[in-house]
């Protein structure tokens, strides 16, 4: 199927890594939010439990294994152009998980990879649902720790 100008809404994850005060962004490396920062993630693929997609992505496009996935949020991603017709239209569900191990490394779709300080995420060139998430989580996010 494909993704732009799709016929139907694709399902995918987004993945919070939190560490030592420190969230893992994720510069994408393709539209849509090209170049912009976000968190890991992808979709949900046929045949796929959705906490499986979250590890399976986290695995892909970091090189860190994680574990216990647990839902946080759902976002829209709905992007029309200049006509009116839906250009993308993705359905994110977003998960906390811990850190099991791994190296990190950029690959798949992430260009690459920053731990970057929560006072300091805003500051960053971030997709239009990444920062309507934070802002909205920011309190919750503060609170969790991947690492522990």
């Amino acid at each position: 199927m494909r993704r732009l100008y799709p016929k139907q809404a694709f399902v995918g994850v987004g993945v919070v890594i939190v560490c030592n005060g420190r969230i893992l962004l994720e510069k994408r490396k393709n539209e849509p939010g090209k170049g912009k920062w976000s968190i890991p993630g992808g979709l949900v693929e046929l045949g796929e439990e959705v906490e499986q997609t979250v590890i399976r992505e986290v695995k892909e496009e970091t090189g860190l294994e994680v574990e216990k996935p647990e839902h946080i949020d759902v976002v829209s991603n709905l992007e029309m152009d200049e006509k009116g017709r839906t250009k993308y239209h993705f359905v994110i569900i977003d998960y906390f998980v811990k850190l099991k191990g791994g190296k990190l490394k950029a690959s798949s779709d992430a260009a690459e990879l920053r731990w970057v300080e929560f006072d300091e995420v805003e500051k960053y060139d971030l997709t239009k649902i990444f920062r309507e998430f934070f802002v909205r989580n920011h309190e919750k996010l503060i609170n969790m720790d991947s690492c522990s």
